[in-house]
Parts: structure tokens; sequence; C-alpha cells
């Protein structure tokens, strides 16, 4: 049996530190604790034992630093942190909340799940993952296909693929390659979140309000963040949505997805600079595309429909934009 120690030496006191009162049983046992000693602490109220062979030397709720620290060391050195756990990680502002921790591991590897830390196997880990002085964190490309997977709705998966491209988290190119190494397992939902953001949508509230307006059966093409040219050649705002055969202008206003407080005499330079040049601009809430979409197609389509062949159509364009093949 180990020499019973009360006192920690110095090595490991600065270990425990940098961990941040996290460590494994194996750390217990080389700085000279044994098991009984580990026992009678986490019985006595002053450790706790996170996960299998884990433990917080202090008692109280952890951080979620604390927890990614004893979900890794769980599931052992090559572990990657993914998913929502290295969304937070990233501080993605449209990451939904959990109390579990993502990690892939090696295919060859034996951990399984346990407790709040969720093991996945991979043939290939993430050769663009973050190195920090814990634990590796997945690009967030990488974390995002991750994450999309164990989500079932479509809604929070729009809004993970389009903060990702939104605030340069991961570029279009990165995505498509995580997305084709995932082939088709539970992709479904980042595949369509994916093809709405290459046909010109940006947030997941834009994306609700296309799928709004596809059900109208008068309404004609819809150009998704246009670049619009006015007649003397100059670049006019690009609005989120553009009918050019009435020039109707859609707009989806939220502080949330695309502003602060501070640019909102920024959006109305932008609807005044487009009414300048004869655009009917339309403004709807993410709130009002969600309660009551068939009022947002109504008012759409009669706007459309009064409009159509209005002469300001003749004296904009619509320049084509290329991006990335869709998966």
């Amino acid at each position: 049996m180990l020499r019973l120690m009360r006192t920690p030496p110095p090595d490991f006191s600065d270990l425990a530190e940098r961990q941040h009162q996290i460590v494994s049983r194996g750390q217990l046992l080389a700085a000279g604790f044994d098991d009984m000693y580990l026992y009678r602490q986490t019985r006595r109220g002053l450790w706790q034992r996170t996960l299998p062979a884990t433990y917080a030397l202090v008692t109280g709720t952890l951080t979620d630093e604390q927890r990614r620290i004893a979900a890794v060391l769980y599931a052992g050195a090559e572990a990657q942190l993914t998913g929502l756990a290295a969304l937070a990680w990233y501080g993605f502002r449209q990451s939904p909340r959990t109390d579990a921790v993502h990690l892939v591991v090696p295919h060859h590897a034996r951990r399984r799940s346990a407790g709040y830390a969720v093991i996945s196997r991979a043939l290939a880990l993430d050769s663009r993952a973050r190195a920090t002085p814990l634990y590796p964190v997945c690009s967030p490309a990488r974390a995002v296909v991750d994450a999309a997977r164990d989500l079932r709705q479509l809604r929070p998966v729009r809004a993970l693929v389009a903060e990702a491209i939104q605030r340069g988290y991961a570029d279009l190119a990165s995505l498509d390659e995580e997305i084709r190494r995932a082939r088709r397992s539970r992709t479904a939902l980042v595949r369509k979140a994916f093809s709405e953001v290459m046909q010109g949508t940006r947030s997941a509230p834009e994306a609700e309000l296309r799928e709004c307006l596809a059900e109208s059966a008068v309404l004609a093409e819809i150009h998704w963040n246009p670049r619009l040219i006015g007649a003397d050649g100059s670049s006019l705002p690009s609005p989120d949505g553009y009918l050019p055969d009435a020039a109707v202008a859609l707009e989806v206003d939220s502080q949330e997805y695309h502003f602060s407080p501070a640019d909102w005499a920024r959006t109305l330079d932008r609807h005044n600079e487009l009414s300048r040049h004869g655009i009917l601009v339309l403004h709807f809430t993410p709130a009002q595309i969600r309660r009551d979409p068939h009022r947002v197609r109504r008012t759409v389509t009669d706007a459309y429909e009064s409009r159509r062949g209005y002469g300001a159509t003749s004296r904009i364009r619509v320049q084509p934009q290329l991006g990335v093949r869709a998966s």
C-alpha cells in the first residue's frame, strides 16, 4: 500500500491548481495518496468523485471548465473536446446549453461514455484541433457538425451554422469538408442548413422566412442577400431578400442576429437608400415569422402583386454571386 499523505507535495499542488482542482486517480496515486484516503475524503464530503477515477478536490457545483477538465482526464490524453461543449468554449452565442461534455477519441480507444462525459469514436481525429494547456478543442467546423448530429430540430442547427459563418468561426469550405467527412450519419439537418447558407441565407430567421415564403404559389424567385447595382453602376445595400420584378426588399430585423442597438441608425440609412431607388422595404422580426407565418406571407404576396412590373425594376440589377457548391 502506498504511503498515506495528508499534505500534498508542492508539485502536486501546482498540478491541481493548473487543473482547477480536478485530478485523476492516477495523478493522486502518483503523488503518494492511496485508495483508502481517496475513499475517506469523498465519504467525508471534502472531495467529490466527478467521473470514474476522476476527483474534484473541492466541494460544490463544478464550473464548466472543471467539467471539461474532468471529462478529458476520464477520456484519456488523446481525447478532443467537440460538439456543444467545444462551441461553448469558443463562445458561440446560439449554442444550446447542455450538461454533457462531448469528446471524440481514436477508434481503438476502449473508453465509454460515463456520467456527463459523452464519448464518440472516430477513425480520424481533427487535424485542425486547437491546442490548449489542458486539452485539445476541435475546430469550430468540426464542432458545429458534431453538435448538429446530436440535435433533433432544424432551428438550432440553422443558428449554429449561420453563427459559424457570420462571426468568422468557420468558412464554407471547412464546413463542407466536415459534412462530407461525416457522410450520411445523422447529417440531414446540417446538410439542409448548409445548403440554405450556400443559397444566400445568413441566419436562422432568414431561413425561416425563406421556408415561409416558399409555400406561396404567387411569388417569383427571391434572391437572398443579393448584390444590387443601381442604374449608375453604384452598389446598393444588400437586403436579406429581394424580388426583382416587383422591386420589393425583405429585411429580418433582429438585434440578436444582426445588430446591436447602436446600429439602428445604420439600419435606417440602409432602408432610406433602398427607398431612394424606388425599392419597397418590408421589415419582419423573427418573432413575427415564427408566430404568424401566414400573415408574413400574405404581406409579402400583397406587396408583390401590387408592385409587379414596377418601373424601378428596370433600373436595378441583381449581380450573380459565386460560391462553393453545396454538399
